[in-house]
């Protein structure tokens, strides 16, 4: 099942995307996610190009992870890490599909991240990673747009990640997808740069939840975005970025100045 957000107008609503459009649903997406609600061929159809598709989620924190494909971690000589590496995006970041990347008058390298992200289905705390599935609500596309050059020059990565738009989630929830077995690329201006599969993820999406859960409170709505393959390179104004993801779909995003 796939949940999503959009706008038709100035009304906010949630909805299923059903037989290449989508039917509005009377409850929170993760809501819906959890429990079944009536027959979806008596509810109006729309087109999904007649609506403006959101963020799937506007969650409280984004939680990411670096170096977690043993490709990318080969592809930089690096041995793999013990423990995930984590760091965390504000809300601010989040944008939705089609919406634009705005690219920063401080930077001067702006690199994209293809990642699977993890939506969270209800509070999550000290959980263990054979429950772990129980408080995911279903899985979406994140790029992690990283301003490099101040990445590297702060030696730390708040900044870099940290800057409105930097964080493109969507298209929509799919709840029904194992994630460790999905492959996962990214185009730019229709060529690949990234291609890769999540069975190369040195933490699984099990093992992440309850590392995370064990560090801070997991609240309904909240992403784990899961790392990036190998392949992380530059954007520039105009551009066109699409994340694929195997068994989601593809979210695109156009870089735009300042």
């Amino acid at each position: 099942m796939r949940l999503i957000r959009f706008k038709t107008g100035t009304e906010e609503k949630n909805g299923v995307v059903v037989n290449g459009g989508l039917v509005e649903i009377p409850h929170s997406l993760l809501e819906a996610s959890q429990a079944p609600f009536g027959d979806l061929e008596r509810k109006e159809f729309y087109s999904l190009d007649d609506v403006n598709i959101l963020p799937p989620v506007q969650p409280s924190k984004v939680v990411c992870v670096g170096l977690n494909y043993r490709d990318h971690a080969q592809e930089l000589n690096m041995d793999l890490p013990e423990e995930p590496i984590l760091f965390i995006k504000p809300p601010t970041t989040v944008i939705g599909p089609d919406n634009p990347i705005i690219y920063p008058p401080q930077c001067h390298q702006l690199d994209y991240e293809a990642e699977l992200a993890v939506v969270i289905g209800r509070e999550t705390r000290f959980t263990s990673k054979n429950d772990a599935r129980d408080h995911i609500a279903g899985y979406t596309i994140l790029n992690d747009v990283t301003a490099r050059d101040l990445q590297r020059k702060d030696g730390q990565w708040t900044r870099a990640k940290s800057f409105d738009t930097f964080c493109p989630i969507g298209p929509w929830i799919e709840t029904d997808m194992d994630p460790s077995h999905q492959d996962i690329s990214l185009k730019l201006n229709g060529e690949v740069k990234q291609n890769s599969n999540t069975e190369n993820m040195i933490f699984s999406v099990e093992e992440l939840v309850e590392f995370i859960s064990h560090i801070m409170t997991l609240n309904q709505g909240d992403i784990i975005a899961t790392g990036t393959p190998p392949g992380v390179g530059s954007m520039n104004v105009e551009d066109i970025v699409e994340v694929k993801i195997e068994g989601i779909g593809t979210l695109s995003n156009k870089i735009k100045g300042y």
